[in-house]
């Protein structure tokens, strides 16, 4: 059963309120003794009870059945255990690596099951850092439903629409738009193409956040308006169904004997949304240089360390670029974080080729890189008298401020670009002191 959008709700971390049936949502009280339609109420917290009022998240449910009936949790073996969070201890390359899109999978896989863990940091028990995947799907979740305890799940489509039914409603999404499913939140997801592919942050820190503006101003980058939460949208369904966990690591699985999706009415600010990342409103310069990758940020998770995020999702939208005299693509750089980058749809200006539509790059703290030859090339020899309008692109990157840990199977995978480090051999010496 496919459950249909009851619409959404605009603004970032609003305190919301929807009811799918009328009379469902109390007035003047959040728990009453007796629900209307006799429901059971609910409150799910992804905050402590005691964080400051404005940085409070939870939400209260008003639902057919309590979270709390389902079967006893066993571990959920995968026929291919690839969705972890095993980042492992030993030494880490310095190298630039880079990869080609995930392969479609030969047989029907879903969403949980295409999940393929490619690097990461810090983990669920130490409650910072992330988990970086990309997914391959051609089956929808039928009679199964996932949550994560772990960590909030920034999902980034490339390919293929996603349908994402929740406990709080559903959120159609498409490439160029992104989801997030705060920790906890169950769900799932049916392809309405057929198959899909994209990417996911796992985020083991603080929530992800809008960024402070400073001197930008009041109006720049991701507007609060332009989040849309879902309004509430349920089945009351029974049957034989299975329930997949990923707590402190590992995945686990449990037998429920009825849909998850149940909750009738809900208010609060602790809920899934989307965003489309079109609506991004990009700031450049207009004289020489272009400003740091920062004023391209859309989310970030905060750290303990002022200025400093656990991990900041950045995107690279169509855009002017209108510097004079100047070296317009992104400058040859070293950063004390470390970078992991996706291409959604386009061409990525800083890159010729390799870099396409679903494949990704990492290039840890200190790891030197920037536009291949073949780009320098050409931007070393644009005329700066005109403007450079980059078109029809959007590329992303997961930032973090620790060393981002590839996984042993993204080192060994097939789709692994062996050759990465070639793309800048072509840059000649141009150095002459007499010149």
């Amino acid at each position: 059963m496919t459950i249909t959008p009851n619409g959404y709700q605009s603004g970032f971390g609003n305190e919301f309120a929807t009811e799918a049936v009328a009379g469902s949502l109390p007035v003047g009280r959040n728990s009453p003794q007796r629900v209307a339609h006799g429901l059971y109420a609910e409150q799910i917290s992804g905050t402590a009870f005691t964080a400051p009022r404005h940085a409070n998240r939870r939400s209260w449910l008003y639902r057919i059945r309590p979270a709390a009936m389902h079967g006893s949790f066993a571990p959920y073996a995968q026929a291919k255990a690839t969705f972890h969070n095993e980042f492992g201890d030993g030494p880490v390359s310095p190298d630039q690596l880079r990869w080609s899109p995930l392969p479609m999978p030969a047989n029907g896989i879903d969403f949980v099951d295409g999940l393929f863990t490619m690097a990461g940091n810090g983990s669920p028990v130490s409650q910072h850092g992330v988990g970086i995947h990309v997914y391959a799907a051609n089956r929808d979740m039928h009679g199964r439903w996932f949550y994560d305890a772990d960590g909030e799940l920034l999902i980034v489509p490339q390919q293929g629409r996603l349908h994402i039914e929740t406990e709080l409603g559903v959120l159609d999404v498409e490439p160029q738009e992104i989801a997030v499913i705060p920790r906890g939140i169950r769900f799932a997801v049916t392809l309405p193409d057929g198959e899909a592919r994209g990417y996911v942050c796992e985020n083991f820190g603080a929530m992800l956040r809008l960024p402070d503006l400073g001197p930008i101003g009041s109006n720049g980058l991701a507007n609060p308006r332009d989040f849309l939460a879902p309004n509430a949208a349920y089945e009351d369904v029974e049957g034989e169904f299975e329930l997949i966990a990923k707590f402190q690591g590992h995945l686990w699985r449990a037998t429920i004997n009825h849909s998850p999706i149940d909750v009738v009415a809900w208010h609060g600010n602790y809920a899934p949304y989307k965003y489309d990342l079109r609506h991004f409103n990009t700031i450049g310069s207009i004289s020489y240089d272009h400003p740091d990758p920062s004023i391209f940020l859309v989310l970030h998770s905060p750290s303990d360390t002022a200025g400093t995020s656990n991990m900041d999702f950045v995107i690279f939208p169509p855009r002017w670029l209108v510097a004079q005299d100047t070296f317009r693509p992104p400058w040859f750089h070293r950063n004390i974080a470390s970078e992991f980058m996706g291409l959604v749809h386009g061409a990525y200006d800083a890159k010729a080729e390799g870099f396409v539509p679903g494949g990704a790059s990492l290039h840890n703290s200190m790891t030197g890189h920037g536009p291949d030859a073949a780009t320098f090339e050409k931007a070393s020899a644009a005329d700066l008298s005109k403007p450079d309008v980059i078109r029809d692109t959007m590329a992303f990157m997961f930032e973090t401020r620790a060393v981002i840990r590839p996984t042993k199977q993204a080192l060994d995978a097939a789709h692994r670009q062996r050759d990465y480090q070639a793309c800048w051999a072509g840059l000649k010496k141009h150095f002459d002191a007499k010149a």
